[in-house]
């Protein structure tokens, strides 16, 4: 694939999001005001303030069903910038972002990319899930929606949208890239909340996570994997 010329190089940045308040105002204040950013906030359903923070600042604003598969594919729908990047609310972005995009992208052969992910804590049990995580990604070329995925929207529209899944839709997601080039990941990295983590703990989050993609490897169906992680957190919040 070839380079665009970073003069016209613009960006849809889609954010999913379910009683995100706080996460959202901080992100949004952070992005406005950026060059060359189209923000489209896709909410499923919030029972707190999101809504209205995302109307507050004025940024595109769509409401759906919950589900972050099928709030990114409606946000991907509807997003018209060269280059689209997935963006969870709770996930800070590199300062130079945008030029990371635009370097992984105008390298050969590439479908998608992400960046690096370091957690917001402390500790060697954190650490230890980055270098895994990190290490996952470059190898086996699977990050996971919390290291912000960016695709061409063209490259998107051709792999057939985002799989509307309640559950695990990033790796579908991939899966279908992964057709039309490598996923190549940023130097950069990223910056996710530790709330995950923290409400569950370390070895029973990354051993829930580790059963859910042996689920899918088995063909278990995106609903059963989403009755199995919320029985495990009890709040129904996606993997992230």
């Amino acid at each position: 694939m070839t380079s665009t010329d970073r003069k016209t190089f613009s960006i849809s940045v889609i954010i999913p999001t379910l009683n995100e308040e706080d996460n959202l105002d901080r992100l949004l204040k952070w992005l406005q005001g950026r060059p060359g950013i189209e923000i489209i906030v896709v909410d499923g359903g919030s029972a707190d303030q999101t809504v209205a923070c995302a109307r507050r600042h004025g940024v595109q604003l769509i409401q759906t069903e919950p589900g972050r598969g099928g709030q990114l594919n409606r946000g991907a729908e509807l997003a018209t910038r060269e280059v689209l990047l997935f963006l969870h609310a709770d996930t800070l972005l590199p300062d130079n972002f945008a030029d990371q995009m635009h370097a992984v992208l105008a390298l050969p052969q590439t479908a998608a990319g992400a960046f690096r992910l370091k957690i917001d804590a402390r500790g060697t049990g954190y650490r230890c899930i980055e270098w895994g995580a990190n290490l996952r990604s470059r190898f086996l070329q699977m990050p996971y929606g919390d290291q912000a995925i960016f695709v061409r929207n063209s490259v998107l529209r051709q792999a057939g949208g985002v799989p509307p899944q309640p559950i695990m839709e990033d790796v579908a997601l991939l899966r279908r890239l992964k057709r039309f080039g490598s996923i190549r990941i940023a130097p950069a990295t990223v910056i996710t909340s530790a709330r995950r983590w923290q409400s569950l703990g370390l070895i029973r989050t990354t051993l829930r996570n580790q059963l859910m993609l042996l689920g899918a490897a088995c063909g278990l169906q995106p609903h059963t994997l989403r009755r199995f992680y919320t029985g495990q957190n009890g709040k129904g919040r996606d993997r992230q």
